[in-house]
Formats: C-alpha cells, sequence, structure tokens
C-alpha cells in the first residue's frame, strides 16, 4: 500500500504534472474556475473548517460516485534519525482500524462497491484515498474521520508487531527484485547523512524493529491533525453537500501542532561521483541523477520539457543514438522526480549484453553535451509539448486514484498552496522556448551528477546502521485560532451504511458495419476530448501453436506494426504520433491479439490515417526486426531475473504440457530461441494471416458519434481487404488434471523471499459456472479481505500479500495462488495455503453466508464506479465480443450475481483439486530446499528458469509431468 520515492518516466510525465508539483504556502478560501484550455479544467471550490482541516469540492457528474482523497503532509522527510520507515510504517497502521471501527480497514468499504481504493507514502505527504457511490459518501467520511480522531485507542502492540512484519516483508519483496537495492544507494549518494532524504521511505529494518508503542502514538499526534491535511471530494458532489456532511464528521477533530515544513534543500552537489555494485541481473544497467531545482518551481516544470527531449520518449535524443543509431542499450530513458525540498533529474539506460558500459555513458555526455551547448529545436519543444498535454487530458478524465483529478488537486494544495497550480505547469511546458529549455539545462545538468553502475553479479546485502534514540521532539502548543464545532455524531452506533445505491449505468452500444465487413460498435463518452479504438483480431498465442509456429511470433509481430508503417521509418512513425498526442501500439493475447489508438478528438482524422497505415501496411524493417528482437531477447531474460515473472514462464507448459496451444510464458514472449529464430517472412505470414478486417470488431469509445466517426473509418479502412479465406486457430484441447501434487523449484540465490505458486486448470470462461467460480475465487484469494491474504499477510505477517486470480481463456484457465513469502517461512507458508486451499475445496471450511454476501455486494455496488473511464468501458464491450456475450451483458452478469447462494459458490469451490496441484516455488534453494521436500506435498523436481529439469537433481523422486494427459483432438495441440 505505498509507492516508494520513484523515477517518473515517458508516460509517467503527464502523471507527474497531476501529482507531484508544488512548495508551501496557504491559498484563500473561494471559488477558482479560470479559463483553460479545452480538456485540461479542474474546476473547484475550496472551504476551510475551524480546526484548519482544507476542503477542495470538483464537480464532476458522469458517474454516481464521488472520489475521497486525504493528504497528511508529513512523509519521510519529517522521520528523525533512528526512527526511518516511520510515516509508511503508519500509513499501514491507518488502514488497521480506528477506536469505532476495530478490524480491517476495508472491510465497510467492500461492502459498499469502493473502487480505486489505497494508500500511498512518500518523501514528502502520506495519502490515503478510494472512490465510493454517492450514496456510501457518509460511510466514507465517517472511515477517514475516524482514523484521523479516533485512532490512537485502537493501536495496540499487537497491531503494531502486525504492521510492522507486514512492512518489512514489503521492504523485502521490493529488495528481491532485480536492481531493488538501487534507490536505497541513489538517496543516500545523491543526499549527504542528515538530509531527510537520505533514507528511504520504507526505513530500515533495525529502525521499524525499534519503533516502540509511545513513538508510534507520538507520531499521531504531531502529524495528522486537520490542519495538517487536505480532503479533496471529486465526483457526484456539490459544494453544500460537501460543507455539511464534512463539517459534521470532521467539525469535532481538534488540530494539533503546526509542524514547521523543512527549508528547501536541493543539495547541489559540486563535484561528480559513481559507484558501482552487483546484483543478480541479467544485463548492466546506468543510472545516472542530478539534484535539481524543487517542486512547484518553474525551472522543475521546464526541466520536464527537457527530460522529454533527451529520453522521454521513441523519438528522444538518446532514443534516436542509443536504441536505433548505435544499438548500445535496450532501452532509454531520461525524467523528473518532483520532490517538495529539491527533485531529480535522471536518465536509465539497460546496457546491451557484451557492450562495455562506460561506451555508452560516454555517448549519454556527449547527447546531453551537444543538446546544452546547441539547445532543442522548436520542432522538439512542439512535440514533447503535445505529449505532456495529451496525457494529462487522459489522466483527468478519472476522478480519483492514482493521478486523477482529485490527486492533481490535493498535490497543488500541500505542495503549493493553489489547488490549481497544474494550471500554471502547463502554461509552463506550452510557453517554454529552445532558449529557456537550454537555459535551464545549463543551469542544472552540468557537475554534480552521481553515476550508479548496477552489473551482473552476486548481490551483496546492503548494510544498515543499528537504530539510535532519536532526539526528543519538543512539540509546539496548538494554535488557539484553531476551534471545533459540537459532535452531532454517534460513533458508538458504528460506521453508517447506505441502504440504497445507485443504479448501474452502461453506454448504449451502437453498431455498424464497414464496406469491407469489419464491424463497429460505439459507446459514446463526451467527458474529456479523447476517442479510443481497439481492433479485435483472431489468432494471438494460440496461434504460435499451430504449424510449428515460433514461440512468441504473435506478439512479436503485433509489436512490430507500430515500429514503421507505409512511408514512414520507426521513428517517423513515432513522431507523427506524439506530434498528434495519439497513442498507438498492437498486442497479443491467449486467444487473439488486438490494435489500439488513442487519439484526440481535435486530431482524430491523422490519427485514424497513422493507425491505417500501421495496420495495412506495417514494414517489417529487417533492421528495425533485429533491433527489436535483441531488445526482446533481453527482455526475457528481465523475465527470467524476476522471481514471479520466471514461475509465470514456467507454469504453462506445467499446467498445459508440451505442445497445447496455451503452453507457453503467460507474457507470450517466447523463448531466446524461438525469437531469435523468426525471420521478416514470420512476422509478413503472422500478419497477412491474422490483421485482417474480415472476422475483425473495431470498438470505439469516447467523445465521437457514429455519423461522425464511421465516414472516418470508411476513408481510411473502407478499402482494407486480405486476401483468401480468413484462418481459424481451431478448438483449444482439454487437458486432465494430474493425478497427484507436483512441485518444482527454481533456484534464486540471495533471494530474501520465496514466491510461492500453486495453481491448476479450471474451466473456460464461457463456462456455465463461470460466475459461481470467480465467486469462489474472490472468497478464497480474490479481495484484500479474502481469507489466504488475512492468513499470511495480516494473521502470520509472513508475507505483503497473498491472493489468487483466473485469468480469462477461451479454453481452460489458469487458477492460481501466489505469495511472496520470506524466505525462513517458505515451508510454514505452504502448509497455510495447502490447508487454506484444501478446507475451502473440500467443503471442510465452505465460503460462509457473509463471505458470499460480501462479495455480492463489493461485485453489485461496485458496478456504477466500474466504468467510470472510456478505457473501462473499452475492455468491457472488447470481452462482449471475445466471449461472444450478449449486448445487455453487464445487467445480466448483474443479476446472476444478485441470485447466488453459498451453496453454489461452494460447489464452485469444489473445481479446485487440491491433490492435483501443481507447486512452483522460486528461491534460494539453499534455504528452502529441504524445507520444502520435508513437506512430501508430492514429487519435487528442480527446475532452470526455462522449465528444464536441471541436471544432477538426485532429490527427484519421479518424473515432472507425470500424471499429464491430453484429452480431445483439437488442432491447437497437435
Amino acid at each position: 500500500m505505498s509507492a516508494p520515492r520513484a523515477v517518473l518516466h515517458k508516460g509517467a510525465l503527464a502523471l507527474a504534472l497531476a501529482t507531484a508539483i508544488g512548495a508551501t504556502a496557504f491559498a484563500p478560501a473561494q471559488a477558482q474556475d479560470a479559463p483553460a484550455r479545452a480538456g485540461v479544467a479542474i474546476p473547484y471550490q475550496q472551504f476551510t473548517l475551524p480546526n484548519g482541516l482544507r476542503v477542495i469540492v470538483h464537480e464532476d457528474h458522469k458517474a454516481p460516485i464521488v472520489a475521497v482523497n486525504v493528504w497528511y503532509h508529513v512523509g519521510s522527510k519529517d522521520e528523525p534519525r533512528g526512527r526511518t520507515g516511520f510515516a509508511h510504517l503508519f500509513e499501514h497502521l491507518m488502514f488497521n482500524g480506528s477506536e469505532n471501527h476495530p478490524g480491517e480497514y476495508f472491510d465497510p468499504f467492500e461492502l459498499v462497491g469502493a473502487t480505486d481504493m489505497n494508500g500511498t507514502t512518500n518523501t514528502d505527504r502520506t495519502n490515503y484515498f478510494e472512490n465510493v457511490p454517492t450514496t456510501a459518501l457518509d460511510t466514507a467520511l465517517w472511515m477517514e474521520s475516524d482514523r484521523m480522531g479516533h485512532l490512537l485507542g485502537a493501536i495496540d502492540q499487537a497491531t503494531l508487531d502486525e504492521q510492522r512484519g507486514v512492512v518489512q516483508n514489503e521492504k523485502r519483496q521490493g529488495e528481491n527484485q532485480p536492481y531493488g537495492q538501487v534507490w536505497t544507494k541513489l538517496n543516500q549518494a545523491l543526499y549527504p547523512e542528515g538530509h531527510p532524504y537520505h533514507h528511504s521511505v520504507i526505513g530500515s529494518m533495525a529502525d521499524l524493529n525499534a519503533a516502540s508503542l509511545e513513538d508510534v502514538k507520538n507520531w499521531f499526534r504531531t502529524w495528522y491533525g486537520p490542519n495538517n491535511a487536505v480532503l479533496v471530494l471529486a465526483g457526484d458532489i456539490d459544494v453544500e453537500t460537501a460543507k455539511k456532511k464534512v463539517a459534521k464528521y470532521f467539525g469535532d477533530i481538534p488540530a494539533g501542532p503546526d509542524m514547521a515544513q523543512p527549508p528547501v534543500d536541493v543539495a547541489v552537489r559540486p563535484a561528480d561521483t559513481r559507484e558501482t555494485m552487483h546484483d543478480n541481473v541479467p544485463q548492466a544497467r546506468i543510472y545516472r541523477a542530478w539534484n535539481v531545482a524543487q517542486t512547484g518551481s518553474t525551472d522543475v516544470d521546464q526541466l520536464h520539457v527537457l527530460a522529454q527531449v533527451l529520453g522521454g520518449s521513441d523519438t528522444s535524443r538518446l532514443e534516436k543514438r542509443l536504441v536505433h543509431g548505435d544499438k548500445l542499450v535496450d532501452g532509454v530513458s531520461a525524467g523528473v522526480s518532483e520532490s517538495q525540498l529539491g527533485s531529480n533529474f535522471l536518465v536509465t539506460a539497460s546496457v546491451k549484453e557484451g557492450v562495455d558500459p562506460k561506451k555508452v555513458e560516454a555517448i549519454i555526455d556527449e547527447e546531453l553535451a551537444r543538446l546544452l551547448k546547441e539547445g532543442p529545436t522548436a520542432e522538439e519543444v512542439a512535440q514533447a509539448n503535445s505529449v505532456i498535454r495529451a496525457g494529462f487530458i487522459r489522466g483527468i478524465e478519472r476522478i480519483g486514484g492514482f493521478g486523477g483529478k482529485a490527486d492533481a488537486l490535493a498535490a497543488c494544495e500541500v505542495y503549493v498552496g493553489d489547488p490549481g497550480c497544474y494550471r500554471d505547469t502547463l502554461a509552463t511546458v506550452a510557453a517554454v522556448t529552445p532558449a529557456q529549455l537550454q537555459a535551464v539545462g545549463k543551469q542544472w545538468l552540468g557537475d554534480g551528477d552521481h553515476t550508479l553502475v548496477v552489473l551482473p553479479g552476486e548481490r551483496t546485502a546492503l548494510a544498515e546502521e543499528p537504530a539510535v534514540e532519536p532526539a526528543a521532539l519538543d512539540l509546539p502548543p496548538v494554535d488557539p485560532k484553531y476551534s471545533v464545532s459540537p459532535s452531532t455524531v454517534d460513533r458508538s452506533t458504528g460506521v453508517p451504511m447506505p441502504e440504497d445505491f445507485p443504479e448501474l449505468k452502461f453506454p448504449e452500444l451502437q453498431r455498424a458495419t464497414l464496406s469491407n465487413g469489419t464491424k463497429v460498435i460505439l459507446a459514446e463518452r463526451h467527458e474529456v476530448p479523447v476517442v479510443q479504438f481497439r481492433l479485435l483480431l483472431d489468432g494471438g498465442y494460440k496461434a504460435d501453436a499451430l504449424d510449428d509456429a515460433k514461440l512468441g511470433t504473435s506478439s512479436f509481430a503485433m509489436s512490430m506494426l507500430d515500429e514503421g508503417a507505409a512511408d514512414y521509418s520507426a521513428l517517423e512513425f513515432a513522431a507523427a504520433a506524439e506530434s498528434l498526442g495519439a497513442n498507438l501500439g498492437a498486442d497479443a493475447s491467449l486467444d487473439g491479439a488486438s490494435a489500439s489508438l488513442s487519439a484526440l478528438k481535435e486530431n482524430i482524422d491523422p490519427s485514424l490515417a497513422l493507425f491505417a497505415d500501421m495496420l495495412r501496411e506495417p514494414s517489417f524493417d529487417p533492421a528495425e526486426i533485429d533491433r527489436i528482437k535483441a531488445s526482446w531477447i533481453a527482455g526475457i531474460k528481465q523475465e527470467k531475473a524476476r522471481p514471479n515473472a520466471a514461475a509465470l514462464r514456467v507454469l504453462p507448459p506445467l499446467l498445459y504440457g508440451e505442445g497445447h496451444a496455451y503452453a507457453m510464458p503467460f507474457s507470450g514472449s517466447g523463448t531466446e530461441k524461438s525469437i531469435a529464430s523468426l525471420t521478416r517472412d514470420d512476422l509478413v505470414e503472422y500478419h497477412d494471416t491474422w490483421v485482417r478486417p474480415e472476422n475483425a470488431t473495431l470498438v470505439v469509445v469516447g467523445d465521437t458519434t457514429l455519423a461522425q466517426v464511421v465516414p472516418l473509418l470508411e476513408k481510411h479502412l473502407g478499402d482494407w481487404k486480405g486476401e483468401g479465406q480468413p484462418a481459424t486457430t481451431g478448438e483449444v484441447a482439454t487437458v486432465a488434471l494430474p493425478d497427484a501434487p507436483r512441485v518444482f523449484l527454481i533456484d534464486q540465490p540471495g533471494a530474501v523471499q520465496a514466491n510461492i505458486f500453486a495453481g491448476q486448470l479450471v474451466p473456460s470462461t464461457m463456462s456455465d459456472d463461470a460466475t459461481e467460480f470467480e465467486f469462489a475465487n474472490t472468497v478464497l484469494g480474490g479481495q484484500f479481505s479474502a481469507r489466504l491474504n488475512m492468513n499470511l499477510r495480516e494473521d502470520k505477517h509472513w508475507a505483503y500479500g497473498a491472493y489468487s486470480f483466473s485469468p480469462d481463456a477461451l479454453g481452460q484457465r489458469p487458477w492460481l495462488a501466489f505469495a511472496p513469502v520470506q524466505i525462513d517461512k517458505t515451508a510454514e507458508a505452504m502448509v497455510e495455503m495447502k490447508r487454506e486451499v484444501g478446507e475451502y475445496a473440500s467443503g471442510k471450511a465452505p465460503p460462509t453466508a457473509e463471505e458470499v454476501a460480501k462479495v455480492r455486494s463489493n461485485e453489485i455496488r461496485s458496478l456504477p464506479g466500474a466504468y467510470e473511464t472510456g478505457r473501462a468501458v473499452l475492455g468491457t464491450i472488447a470481452g462482449i465480443v471475445r466471449y461472444d456475450r450478449p449486448d445487455d451483458y453487464v445487467f445480466q452478469h448483474k443479476a446472476e450475481i444478485e441470485g447466488l447462494t453459498p451453496a453454489q459458490v461452494a460447489k464452485a469451490a469444489g473445481t479446485i483439486d487440491p491433490d492435483a496441484l501443481t507447486w512452483v516455488v522460486v528461491g534460494d534453494l539453499d534455504k528452502i530446499g529441504a524445507p520444502v521436500r520435508a513437506l512430501e506435498l508430492g514429487t519435487v523436481q528442480v527446475l532452470d528458469a526455462d522449465g528444464n529439469p536441471v541436471a544432477g537433481d538426485a532429490a527427484t523422486t519421479a518424473e515432472a509431468d507425470a500424471g499429464t494427459r491430453a484429452e480431445g483432438d483439437g488442432s491447437a495441440a497437435e
């Protein structure tokens, strides 16, 4: 539930503008709604309670939901030496119940159908947010006010110990990833000891262990008063209603001390420094960082544009030189991570295997020096502005969640004291000149950078200093200007729950057919000036199993569609898209493929022209194929280095059996060997066979009408036709479950966690009891309060999270339970997972009426908020097409959910066979091998990262695939 201080790259740049802008001050209470360019205005009104709580209200009535977003102006920068990690630890504690609502904070929100619910901590602030149905606003305000004003009595030693364990496992989970130690090292190098940013947000194990109950309570008394908070209500709400309800629930909470914010301290560094570290990584990576201007400054806004030009997109200078030109890296980026006291400008490059990192460093130096000497071109600046503006428009379609409207308003108020500061940033970006970018670059990107090079090798655990007793905190008295109003809420009756909920609304599906036979489905959405297109095609991963095709062909071929088309080279195509503010791409999945376009309404015609070129005339340039192929293979190696991805690569062949249409890595990336063998002819053949208009459906969602869009589609796609008869992949073969459990181990030396997966095959998404099984899965592991997570995270605190899921598929789909756990609890966690699954599936511990009612309530009541964005509507319509559902599927599905009984869910839970589970565990075998074997869960075999048996595994007791057999005569399995 926490977000570490991270670097913002490429597409995340627009999110940066919405979520991390500002310095410190306070704005007067007044209405703000200055004119802005189309699509970028967030009108708001604000007021302040007598206790100091600042409230901002934005009306957006497109859906019957309200975003509730609370920002506390406290982060890791405010932690004293010896108590690092306190802000993040407290974020977790505030999710663990309050005085008048003991127990899990998520429970009432799941009952009312909350969406986009989470909390995060960074260097400068802690925030909590949720979207709730309009009628559940009182529920959300009661809960947020109860943890703001009535928390301390709910925090005891057991709660502290529980959440401390969860946080420590979150820390292990992060550091267990490749390059997972980088930000700790960068913080220590970029900021001197004693600087508020010197330590990581998540803190040290020693400091977390040293945290006493009284330490924690003093931390709350210091920072979590209403006068240190901003509350944003965005959505189906008006300011008068907001004033009444906020005063009712928050007005009686006493203010806390006004804590001074640290002064801006960019920590300008006088000289360049460098460091090299080794990690269990597949390739070297270069990080070069500068300390730059603080959030809210004109300089940092301009540096975002400069970063876009240098390395923020496919057409940036570093991308052109290092990726397309010299072909020395598999990826390069530049971006700005903003913070209150000072920001970071960061260049990152993943060096190709066999290339000397020093050569790449020299080119980064050369390109940066050229940019600062000559300045960017006017065309580069205009293109960067288009990308940033378009990204911001797309981001603020959402009222809540990460980067939505509520986030933008809260960030501006917390850091700048003006909820509308995003307008100044957008104005700065729009008006910036090449000369200004040259000047700001020279000012900030000179001497003083730090270079960290991560090389493949053995990881060394980061040393942590022992915790020390922090200096005594002398709190200032509470300012007498603050006052409270008498409470009118009887909190002893518990959280108020609504009796009525908004009705589900889903846009009407309008249909047309182009002259070439392509079906068009339109759902109008006029809230933002964006139109989204997704062309649904046959083919997909299962086509890779036909006629000796090579694994990964479908994904690779689709990914190449936007790497040059018609008269455009790869770089020219990317430049054309960026200049239009358009996003184009294509991908594949198990049962098909799709090509997508997100276009600004003002540029829909030229954007569709580009989309048509991509579909009809992809270049498949041999030079681009070779370039992408090398980076693709590097990506496969990265997958194998990441514990979860490594498990998800080997699981499909184990579950389905070799040769099955689905027996390939879940990522669809293929293998190094299969990708290396791909030829241009393979890609052209895939395109000609599967990327064609017959049997295709184009889903359109956004700010348009059939009358407007169909003529444009006819203009660009109407005469597009395929050759010959369309192909088909045929039926997917049915696979029987194994006769006995099996356990597979993958070694990850030095790992501090083990990633446990247990899975089997279950019926298709199109099966008659698919809804019942989805319910059964949700009770077991499909949401925060599900059994697996409550056991391994909240009860045992061995894991940061434990869940289960079953992705959609036309054939049998995989069902997987997973838990990343601390390495010394691997065997014990497997025992708990086996027990939870076994007792649930066997009926010994069937789903209770309460559990089923909660899932039903969450499913139904979250529907009005589930379709807030055009992207969500687009995805649902795509599912309607792919799985042959009726147009009113969302309403039929709702009715089906309403009628489900515990007995039906229990029956569906019996689909899981605990005696046929396939276990895959990724971890340090020196630590987990013997304990896992001692469990005697089933045959045990050690695999390498490609899923091959490891030679010399003397402890293997039987063939790993014993008992797996295929049935049926589906052509895809041959």
